[in-house]
């Protein structure tokens, strides 16, 4: 049987708003250091010039990771019409300016067009691996290969404001690179976009307006309690609730009867304690998927 643990002892997941400028290895390496927690990861990179929602996942939070990594994320996104650039954002070579003469219905039917399952070729200035190398390693050595396009799907595309420049709002699967998806926009328009402004906003039910500034971190010192409990992570899934012998014998390795739906399940022990993850067969049998090292008290759903 798992013994029971606080959350900031099991790791967690912090929400934290990744400033401008920095890497989301380097604001990983930050918190690691204000957390005193040397086992972390992140959920999905930020480029360096973006801001907004970057869940790290640390301790035995690492396990489940996966729930957002796989999961739809939202943005906000500037686009500057009428010019290009050869990274798709600031940090490259910016074309002349053309003049812009689409107007906001325009950009409104050609957002409507985005909006679904496509094929995304990803960009150079990406972090996928070529032969050994970075593409963005590529690109800068102005080297150009082909790459394999990618199913995406945007869920949701609107367009938040246009005057000086376009933004918008998206809501995309794991996978969308966003500076592709406002190139492609401007070559729809006939006028030539790019990425000059990138915030995330939310990531599978969590929001900006939930995370810790790193400033915010660093001012106090008790960090620790931005920590929310490894259990958020699989809050979507249905939850089993064992009974001791259940718990001890999951915690072994053994299956379990517990009759309820099919698929992956939270597993949760007497007292509200978080098990980690099983997945239930036909029949109402129950094997481990991947269980926390300790059980971490928590007021199931």
């Amino acid at each position: 049987m798992p013994v029971s643990a606080p959350p900031s002892a099991a790791g967690g997941l912090l929400l934290l708003d990744k400033p401008a400028g920095w890497t989301s290895t380097r604001a990983l390496g930050r918190a690691k250091r204000l957390l005193a927690l040397r086992k972390g990861g992140h959920t999905g990179t930020l480029d360096p010039f973006a801001t907004g929602l970057l869940p790290l996942v640390f301790g035995e939070a690492t396990k489940f990771s996966r729930f957002l990594i796989d999961a739809p994320k939202e943005y906000e996104a500037t686009l500057s019409l009428g010019q290009t650039s050869t990274s798709g954002d600031p940090e490259g070579q910016i074309s002349d300016a053309i003049p812009v003469t689409v107007t906001s219905a325009q950009i409104d039917d050609v957002l409507a067009t985005f909006v679904g399952v496509q094929l995304q070729v990803p960009p150079m200035h990406s972090a996928l691996h070529h032969e050994g190398k970075r593409l963005y390693e590529l690109a800068r050595e102005g080297i150009e290969v082909e790459r394999v396009p990618r199913e995406v799907e945007i869920f949701a595309l609107g367009r938040l404001n246009f005057s000086a420049n376009l933004v918008i709002s998206v809501k995309c699967s794991k996978g969308t690179y966003i500076r592709t998806l406002a190139e492609d926009i401007g070559k729809r328009l006939g006028c030539g976009a790019y990425l000059t402004g990138l915030r995330r906003t939310a990531v599978s039910g969590f929001r900006i307006d939930q995370a810790v500034a790193l400033e915010t971190l660093e001012a106090g010192d008790q960090a620790r309690e931005h920590l929310l409990p490894p259990d958020v992570l699989v809050r979507a899934l249905p939850v089993r609730h064992l009974d001791e012998a259940q718990a001890t014998a999951i915690a072994q390795g053994r299956l379990i009867d517990s009759p309820g739906p099919e698929g992956e399940v939270a597993l949760y022990a007497p007292g509200a304690v978080f098990l980690g993850v099983g997945l239930a067969a036909a029949g109402g049998r129950v094997s481990a998927l991947r269980l926390m090292a300790t059980g971490t008290p928590r007021q199931a759903p």
